[in-house]
């Protein structure tokens, strides 16, 4: 008899608290090695404090998170994580190579002193997300969904089971986000890696995430989208009335006659990202050429 694959990520009823606050609450979750899954939720609900602490940089406050089996540990190789904070990037005039090649090196900013290991590392890497033309470029003239192929390549090197990307969708037009999308989705099947994918809009993701976990309210709820995205799902996670609409194959998940992701940008100033990020206005400067319409 075959044994079932080892789950990617078990979270067994974990709360997590930020300034005091249970950020989850008692949740329970797992996650099967090899699923795609979207990671949505109001700003404030702990998407970047789930993804820190599977890191082993938040503790958890009770419960236990198992990755791949194994309890949480500081520097886990298995896990690949694409932080939130990404501004900087933009002026940089460092060859894409070499900036791939810096997270190979414990991430010392200087030229990477590299050894055939690391070099071939690199190769593999910027072969994977089809960054070959882009290494010999400094990042400053790359757009910002080409600079997101070089971040994922980063979070590929040394072959992590588990990938980690916080929001890789923000400030990016949505012809690139749907690049992005389905960049990740081809490398994440292509090497059978598990990824949590967290973003503030659900459409980017329908065609391409497995299932979605959704936070909210100190809640978790893990299920398909037909699953999760349900009227008394959200609005138990919200903690107020929340309606789903269906139009043309998108979703809108709406409070009264406004759309959710709207007002949490309208209110992104609090919340989640003023506890989680200590360069907020790194955070606000990405958030500034994506989404102007709704300030």
């Amino acid at each position: 008899m075959t044994q079932a694959p080892q789950p990617a990520l078990e979270v067994d009823r974990v709360t997590l608290e930020l300034g005091g606050r249970a950020i989850l609450n008692d949740a329970s979750f797992t996650v099967n090695t090899g699923e795609f899954i979207g990671v949505l939720g109001p700003n404030g609900a702990g998407k970047t404090t789930l993804m820190r602490a599977l890191l082993g940089l938040v503790p958890v406050a009770s419960g236990a998170i198992r990755v791949n089996g194994e309890a949480v540990v500081r520097g886990n190789a298995s896990i690949g994580y694409m932080p939130q904070i990404r501004s900087g990037l933009a002026g940089r005039r460092v060859l894409g190579r070499d900036f791939v090649a810096m997270a190979a090196d414990g991430h010392r900013w200087g030229l990477p002193h590299r050894n055939a290991r690391i070099r071939a590392d690199v190769e593999r890497v910027l072969d994977l997300v089809g960054a070959r033309q882009l290494a010999a470029r400094p990042l400053s003239e790359l757009s910002g969904g080409e600079r997101q192929r070089l971040l994922l390549a980063q979070c590929l090197l040394g072959n992590p089971r588990l990938l980690l990307l916080d929001e890789p969708l923000i400030s990016l037009d949505p012809r690139h986000q749907t690049g992005v999308v389905e960049l990740v989705r081809r490398v994440q099947r292509e090497l059978n890696i598990t990824v949590l994918f967290s973003a503030h809009e659900l459409n980017p993701l329908l065609n391409s995430l497995d299932r979605v976990l959704y936070l909210g309210n100190g809640r978790a709820a893990l299920g398909t989208v037909d699953e999760v995205i349900t009227k008394p799902v959200l609005s138990r996670l919200y903690g107020s009335p929340i309606d789903v609409m269906r139009v043309n194959g998108r979703i809108f998940v709406m409070s009264g006659d406004v759309e959710i992701d709207k007002l949490d940008h309208a209110h992104e100033e609090g919340g989640e990202h003023e506890h989680e990020h200590e360069h907020e206005h790194d955070h606000g400067h990405a958030h500034s050429h994506g989404h102007s319409h709704v300030k």
